[in-house]
């Protein structure tokens, strides 16, 4: 099997990742592959034939209404009183009512372009019940009266035009308190709209100067979306609970997929290659814990360059990016980001959308996309797996790494519970050593044999060497002088004498 053929679903040419309109900037597929720009501008055009459609629909539907009235008033008249009167009036009635409610039906559609809305009672209700915490409120406020502050001294270092873009953000942050009933694009549509208009008047202050213009608008962006984070993050209005309540089951359900499947160059027996690995993985899941854009942003760019440095430790050479989307699956399988749908989505909608066409940040974001799609149509193909075995993966009822050869049980870099994992080195050491020991008392005994053997040999010779040669003991030679009775008689021994010069 090719090289290309093994890899197939998990390739991603780098072409596929710019706008289908080949404006050269980075697409999105939630904005069916478009970047942030080209899909603002498809949006628009599509409301406005839809803000038309609906307008000449009313229309319509008003002048049929005059029209059945004008005939059924004058139908009355030229009618005898009582008896006939009564099913016309009761047909114009019926036909009233349901003209009536389609009119509204449809008008309400163009009324919540133009006026904002409040709130219903059932659903203050339901956010009532949602009520958080009070530790969760008390820091949230923290952070946001942090914020506020930062902003305030930030904009001082602009004197006037810092107190323009102040007045503007808190007077935009208070009308976007009126319309929490929009839908979620139309909460998108009001921010970039806001930041395309902030960023044209800082445009024509600082006379072009991106770099300026960026710095102010990552403050305001801060701002804006932290004070606005509860009533945009995952709003009532959107279906994003729900997708991320799929998209956690489905990577649930691949807890079986291996690093081999994924083909992820990537050996987590390096333990600089493990130690990357688990702060990517740490990325990907904080990124859940931040409040802006930009912040999510810089999780997923952290995460990705932690991948490429286990991929670079590992293959010690450069990575490429044919490696690292299937490493980017690989983490995005193993750590399963809490709300990861609703992550992507609020940065979709709510980040500074230059971020998003260009830099490594955008180009990152776009490849996590990749993963979670792929992830979503993730196939037997796409691991090179029969449709059966997959099926039976899927299922439950079997998995690649329940084999009987102790040898087929996954490796530390495999996707498996970590206390399992442990457990099973644990288990592979004891074993070993239980051999070694096995090994170390046959040893023992063996030496003790060849003691014993060696002891009896030296006896045996010790013996037949004493039959040999026996020992004579002889008796002990007297002193010379031992039977001498007459020593007493013996003259003093000579001294020496002095003589006297």
């Amino acid at each position: 099997m090719s090289q290309r053929s093994e890899r197939r679903g998990i390739h991603v040419d780098q072409s596929e990742l710019l706008c289908k309109k080949g404006c050269g900037y980075y697409g999105n597929a939630a904005w069916q592959g478009l970047c942030s720009k080209c899909w603002r501008e498809e949006y628009q055009k599509a409301r406005q034939r839809q803000i038309q459609e609906d307008w000449a629909l009313a229309e319509k539907l008003q002048r049929e209404e005059e029209a059945a009235y004008v005939s059924s008033h004058s139908s009355s008249q030229t009618q005898p009183p009582q008896s006939h009167s009564q099913p016309s009036l009761a047909t114009f009635s019926k036909f009233e009512e349901k003209k009536t409610n389609e009119k509204t039906r449809k008008v309400t559609t163009v009324k919540k372009f133009f006026s904002p809305s409040s709130r219903t009672a059932p659903k203050k209700e339901s956010h009532e019940g949602k009520t958080p915490s009070p530790s969760i409120t008390r820091q949230s406020s923290i952070e946001t009266d942090h914020v506020s502050r930062d902003f305030v001294e930030f904009l001082k270092t602009l004197h006037k035009p810092g107190r323009e873009i102040h007045k503007q953000s808190r007077g935009f942050i208070e009308s976007m308190g009126n319309k929490k009933d929009l839908s979620a694009e139309e909460l998108s549509e009001c921010v970039q709209d806001f930041y395309q208009s902030m960023s044209d008047r800082l445009l024509n202050h600082f006379k072009g100067s991106s770099e300026k213009v960026d710095r102010v608008m990552d403050q305001v962006e801060k701002y804006i979306m932290t004070r606005l984070y509860k009533s945009v993050f995952c709003p009532e209005t959107s279906d994003d609970e729900k997708k991320d309540l799929a998209t956690q089951h489905r990577i649930r359900a691949l807890h079986w997929v291996t690093i081999q499947m994924l083909c992820v160059p990537v050996d987590e027996e390096i333990p600089e290659v493990s130690d990357s690995v688990v702060k990517a993985i740490t990325d990907i899941i904080e990124m859940d814990s931040k409040r802006v854009p930009r912040d999510k942003l810089a999780c997923i760019t952290s995460c990705s360059k932690h991948i490429f440095n286990a991929i670079r430790v590992t293959k010690n050479e450069p990575a490429s990016a044919d490696d690292f989307l299937p490493t980017l699956i690989y983490i995005v399988l193993k750590a399963n980001p809490p709300r990861l749908q609703s992550n992507i989505q609020y940065i979709t909608r709510f980040c500074n959308p230059s971020r998003l066409m260009t830099g490594e940040d955008g180009y990152y974001f776009t490849n996590l996309c990749c993963a979670v799609a792929f992830i979503e149509k993730l196939d037997a193909q796409s691991l090179n797996l029969s449709p059966e075995d997959f099926e039976r993966y899927m299922s439950g009822q079997a998995s690649p790494r329940r084999q009987d050869d102790p040898a087929a049980w996954p490796q530390s870099g495999s996707r498996v519970n970590p206390a399992l994992s442990q457990i099973h080195q644990n288990l592979k050491l004891l074993s070993n050593l239980d051999k070694r020991q096995q090994q170390v008392i046959e040893g023992a005994q063996n030496l003790q044999t060849e003691l014993a053997e060696w002891q009896d040999s030296v006896a045996r010779e010790v013996q037949e060497i004493l039959e040999r040669y026996p020992l004579e003991i002889k008796p002990r030679a007297s002193a010379i002088d031992a039977e001498n009775v007459e020593n007493d008689r013996l003259p003093p021994p000579l001294q020496p004498q002095v003589f006297a010069g």
